[in-house]
């Protein structure tokens, strides 16, 4: 009884330890945030189709004339693969950032699965013709086409990922092309490499059904929609991979870029993970934002320059 009573005061007496309150979660950005900044313009734009959207904007250091050829960046915007949704210019920030750091920019656009000859094969064919018009116009714009990285968002994180997939496109293939541009080093910020994973998780700011659209319903011709469109199928790549995503970003679930890391170093690619705080999906994008500042510093470091 006496013990009974001893443990009912301890009880009582106990100081209750008080709890602290979860910080609060922190204010990411939103697309106004990044699009009401002054927008700046590219130094030439070129044709490479009929199509408004058959483009390429192109970047250039300035004052750098005669002092040899530019390091190019080719760039490629996401959207989820809907052209109503983005176009190359909602990369403009981040490409004039480059053009004022030394880098030269290939920003490419191409149509999306909303538009006519979008979807299988025209997206994917205009992303590839887009990047190999750098090998006919690098001349013009004194560019060098040996020291090449490509950097996607978003849906562009996909495309960026397949145009350095592109020399392991099987000849059977509709998108197969003999000589592709050759990229050396890709980065995808927040994208979505792999596509049957997309059409499968709910959970993606894109949604499932937008994957049909892109790869288009099997054929007796393309029996598997993913064999020629979807990275991990054309793993390894021989290219380093870097991939930076946000844990916070409400578009693109984490998963997306844990498990095709994955893939890659399974596959015995070179790929590496960049987890940036207190960052979602507008961020990526964004200049003078951490994870921006991580995606430059990949590509000064590649092309041996400083920031």
């Amino acid at each position: 009884m006496i013990r009974l009573a001893f443990l009912a005061l301890a009880a009582i007496s106990t100081p209750v330890m008080a709890q602290t309150p979860a910080p609060p979660p922190p204010k990411l950005l939103t697309w106004p945030d990044l699009t009401k900044l002054p927008k700046p313009t590219p130094d030439a734009t070129v044709d490479y189709g009929i199509d408004p959207m058959q483009k390429v904007d192109v970047w250039l250091p300035k004052g750098a004339r005669g002092k040899g050829r530019f390091p190019v960046v080719v760039m490629v915007h996401g959207g989820c693969w809907t052209t109503s949704i983005a176009d190359r210019s909602l990369m403009n920030w981040i490409a004039d950032d480059l053009r004022n750091a030394g880098i030269a920019v290939w920003n490419i656009d191409y149509r999306g699965v909303d538009r006519t000859g979008g979807g299988y094969p025209g997206t994917f064919a205009d992303a590839a013709t887009a990047a190999d018009q750098l090998k006919v116009s690098a001349k013009t714009f004194n560019l060098d086409t040996r020291r090449v990285l490509a950097i996607g968002h978003s849906a562009g994180g996909h495309l960026a990922l397949w145009l350095a997939a592109r020399p392991k496109i099987p000849a059977s293939s509709s998108l197969h092309t003999a000589q592709p541009l050759r990229i050396r080093q890709v980065i995808s910020l927040g994208g979505l490499p792999d596509l049957e994973a997309t059409a499968t998780n709910a959970d993606n700011g894109c949604g499932t059904e937008v994957v049909a659209k892109l790869v288009g319903a099997p054929t007796p011709q393309h029996p598997d929609v993913y064999a020629d469109t979807s990275v991990p199928r054309l793993l390894p790549l021989g290219v380093k991979q870097d991939l930076i995503n946000g844990r916070e970003d409400r578009i693109i679930p984490f998963v997306m870029a844990t498990d095709y890391i994955a893939k890659a170093k399974a596959a015995g690619d070179t790929a590496t993970l960049h987890t940036i705080p207190a960052t979602g999906h507008v961020e990526l994008i964004t200049p003078e934002t951490p994870a921006w500042a991580e995606a430059k510093r990949l590509i000064l470091t590649y092309f041996g320059k400083s920031q």
